[in-house]
């Protein structure tokens, strides 16, 4: 080759290479981005644009990623609504400083700049904070931007993001569910500012009204007295004559972190990469819980979490509709119990509610530059006002915010909620002053005789007080008094009380044939009541050594609990020697009778053992996390799974749950309780039990529903493993499908059957601190991203799953369904 030759080569090499240099990060007219492999990559190597295919999805889409994290975590979407058939898509810049992608010179996506001038050099550049901006690189102003994706966001939230308005050009930055993880077109799911006078942000499905966060009030928004000053992120709210918007930062540049609106029942989740385990984390999500549920209470009502049930008449008010309020319809809300007449303002006042979150703002008027005391002043000129309170409730509080029409969407929190003044009645305010409630707290409701026979309940209430045991702290133990022949009476018992009359006459007198199940408990038997509602009542054996026991606790646990995927306490009765508790029926019995039978496993298809594993998951979170108590369930197996009519999974039997203290991390006790198969090892053996105690019961029972195999029999030739240890070895020798019930070997779920079972073997892996939480259980099974290694399983071989068999081996049999308590625990 000459030299010559060789130059020639040289500087076409290095002229290459600057050109690749220079579209590392950016593009320009003379530089094009195609769909064969290349991307731009921001400057730090933090972002990365290019053509992407999500799922299981033919479909090419432009689109955002993170760089550097291995599992392709999409943060926006050109073309969400358009999507390229093939690798044909080219993305441009033109002359006029627009972003053009084309499929075989067709337009699928483009963007509009909002320059009235034309740019002399317009770049397209991405940047470190995931935003693709176009600016004009002879601007001097470089933060002057042409156009940038930030404006535009689809159901990612980025830092250094707005959520709001531009009001000066009427742009309204909100986010978009996607479709599904194969489809990122917009889904039912959306999350936006809505420009009331006193601006609230909602999230809707579809049409309706889904979750309101609540107006920002000076200190984070109304409905999220948990967003507080935290090692994450700093955040601000901006709201002047120009703009209207939230936006966050994080404290630490090596953190990453982002909000997402996913297409589910927790729809709204900030994450956080963790580096160690490489794997995003839960930071937090709304709804929090049941009370999250836009306008569950309806009108003049107040949701309280920690009640029972949650929905609360506000003082001076009463259910519009009693019938339909005490049959847990609390939609019709209440009325007050004298309407207000306005002919003379002076007989009006106002009761404080304190601790709220801020009524629904779509009637309501703001005025930032008053005090509480002339806002009081025009509220009370104005008959159609119903409340007021401060905008800002920061400091000692100022500006004025007024309420026209119903109240709807309101909520008690523990702490961190704000105070509101309520319009009243002259005659109501001095009912109040005398009454025994302070202000802000609901009056508790007294059911009439002539109600209770319509609703077949009377509604008293009881008290519970604190009291510190053993080693666990914040203990409840509510007033519930033994006497010498076993009696029991329970002091202002807040919980429906039934006659054993009207029991008996329900069970047709307890006879056999209304008998559905028996347990540690007791026998549980099938009832209609006179209304027609059904009903499973549970009732204490008199022989049962530990019944009276379980009897308390379950009725101090599940009496505070409510949640979708929790079995609902309607009552009890305790009269004579009768101690019964009386719950929902569920007609579908347990999910043991349909997995572990022949014939019936084949009712339950994989889209339907998918759905009872989320909602056994969801249960499992709201008691460790979300519920006002953090609740340890200690025996959580399929035969304490019910199932609705709609094979809706409700966990059951809280006789062996115990409360933890919010700063408690795990107990101890020498009385250990539960079903062989299903206990962790370091509770079986030490006595040691936290919420990983319940997450490995978790993994066996979603090994079960996998397989239809019950935990506690021996699935290998030489009978020495049970089911985990048998799961362990598919695993090991790459046959994990093997394991699958035969009914779902034609199931065209298979990838995600698979998922499930990886998920099992994270759960049930020896060590407590490597199991994850419940948080992370639900976020794994919600996605496709790759898992971590399992570790070894406890209790996979017939010697470790039997260790402890001869301390009560009298009490074991081959059904599993016998539970059991031991007296010493090693």
């Amino acid at each position: 080759m000459s030299f010559m030759r060789i130059i020639f080569l040289a500087f076409h090499i290095l002229a290459h290479l600057s050109e690749i240099s220079l579209a590392v990060d950016s593009i320009s007219q003379s530089l094009s981005l195609s769909d064969d492999g290349k991307t731009l990559v921001s400057k730090g190597g933090t972002f990365e644009l290019g053509f992407f295919t999500p799922g299981n999805s033919q479909k090419r889409y432009l689109g955002i990623w993170y760089k550097k994290i291995p599992i392709q975590t999409v943060v926006w979407v050109a073309n969400r609504v358009n999507p390229i058939n093939d690798s044909s898509g080219i993305l441009r810049l033109n002359i006029s400083g627009n972003l053009v992608l084309t499929q075989n010179d067709t337009v699928v996506w483009s963007t509009t700049t909002t320059s009235l001038r034309k740019p002399v050099s317009p770049v397209a550049m991405l940047l470190d904070s995931g935003n693709l901006v176009v600016r004009d690189e002879k601007e001097a102003k470089t933060e002057a931007y042409l156009w940038q994706s930030f404006d535009y966001p689809t159901d990612t939230f980025l830092p250094d993001m707005k959520f709001g308005w531009d009001l000066r050009t009427g742009l309204n930055r909100n986010i978009t569910a996607w479709k599904s993880p194969d489809d990122p077109s917009p889904g039912d799911f959306s999350f936006g500012m809505v420009l009331n006078n006193y601006p609230d942000a909602y999230m809707m499905k579809g049409n309706k009204k889904f979750y309101r966060s609540g107006p920002w009030n000076g200190l984070h928004s109304s409905g999220s007295p948990q967003v507080r000053d935290n090692p994450i992120y700093d955040y601000k709210f901006v709201f002047n004559k120009d703009e209207l918007y939230y936006t966050y930062t994080l404290k630490n540049s090596s953190m990453i972190s982002r909000l997402v609106l996913n297409g589910t029942n927790y729809v709204r989740r900030r994450y956080v990469w963790i580096e160690l385990t490489q794997r995003w984390e839960v930071y937090t999500s709304v709804p929090l819980d049941l009370c999250d549920t836009y306008a569950l209470c309806g009108a003049y009502a107040n949701c309280v979490i920690s009640d029972s049930p949650v929905c609360q008449c506000l003082e001076g008010f009463k259910p519009t509709s009693p019938q339909a309020w005490y049959s847990m319809d609390w939609s019709q809300g209440c009325v007050r119990n004298k309407p207000l007449s306005c002919k003379d303002k002076r007989k009006d006042g106002f009761i404080k509610l304190s601790g709220l979150k801020a009524p629904d703002t779509t009637h309501t008027w703001l005025d930032q530059t008053i005090g509480l005391e002339e806002c009081r002043t025009k509220c009370l000129d104005n008959c159609s006002c119903m409340a007021y309170a401060n905008s800002d409730v920061s400091g000692q509080g100022s500006g004025c915010a007024m309420w026209f029409g119903n109240l709807i969407d309101m909520r008690q929190f523990a702490s961190g909620g704000q105070d509101l003044y309520l319009r009243m009645d002259a005659s109501e305010l001095e009912h109040v002053s005398h009454g025994h409630k302070k202000e802000g707290v609901l009056v508790a409701v007294t059911v009439s005789l002539a109600v209770a026979a319509v609703s077949g309940i009377l509604i008293l209430g009881w008290c519970y007080r604190q009291k510190s045991r053993s080693n666990v702290k914040e203990k409840l133990d509510f007033n519930i008094k033994e006497e010498q022949n076993s009696r029991m009476q329970v002091d202002d018992m807040d919980l429906p009380v039934f006659d054993l009359s009207t029991i008996a006459k329900a069970t047709s007198n307890f006879t056999i044939k209304n008998k559905i199940g028996e347990g540690g408990f007791g026998p549980v038997y099938r009832g209609t009541l006179a209304d027609g509602l059904e009903i499973a009542v549970k009732r204490l054996s008199t022989s049962s050594g530990q019944g009276l026991t379980e009897f308390k606790n379950e009725v101090k646990l599940i009496a505070k609990l409510q949640h979708r995927n929790l079995v609902k306490l309607l009552g009890c009765c305790l009269e004579e020697e009768e101690k019964m508790l009386v719950y929902e029926y569920m007609p579908n019995s347990s999910l043991d009778s349909f997995i572990f039978d022949q014939h019936r496993s084949g009712l339950l298809d994989w889209s339907k053992r998918f759905h009872i594993i989320c909602g056994i998951a969801k249960g499992l979170l709201y008691l460790h996390q979300d519920s006002r108590l953090r609740i340890i369930h200690r025996d959580l197996k399929a035969s304490n799974v019910l199932l609705d009519s709609e094979l809706n999974p409700k966990i059951s039997d809280f006789g062996m749950a115990r409360i933890f203290g919010t700063d408690q991390k795990e107990g101890n006790t020498r009385r250990i309780v539960g079903t062989y198969g299903y206990m962790a090892p370091e509770y079986a053996t030490d006595g040691l039990f936290s919420v990983k105690s319940d997450v490995f019961s978790f993994g066996v029972l979603l090994l079960e529903i996998i397989s239809g195999k019950r935990s506690r029999g021996y699935y290998s030739q030489n009978h020495n493993h049970n089911l985990i240890g048998h799961a362990w070895k598919l695993w090991k020798e790459g046959r994990p499908l093997e394991l699958s019930d035969t009914s779902l070997e034609d199931s065209c779920f298979l990838s995600q059957i698979l998922h499930c079972f990886h998920v099992s073997l994270l759960c049930v892996q020896q060590h407590p601190e490597d199991r994850p939480g419940m948080s992370c259980v639900i976020l794994m099974l919600a996605s496709e991203f790759e898992l971590p290694e399992p570790k070894q399983p406890g209790f996979f071989g017939k010697d470790s799953g039997e260790a402890d068999s001869s301390t009560s081996k009298q009490q074991l049999s081959s059904t599993n369904e016998i539970t059991i308590t031991l007296l010493e625990a090693r």
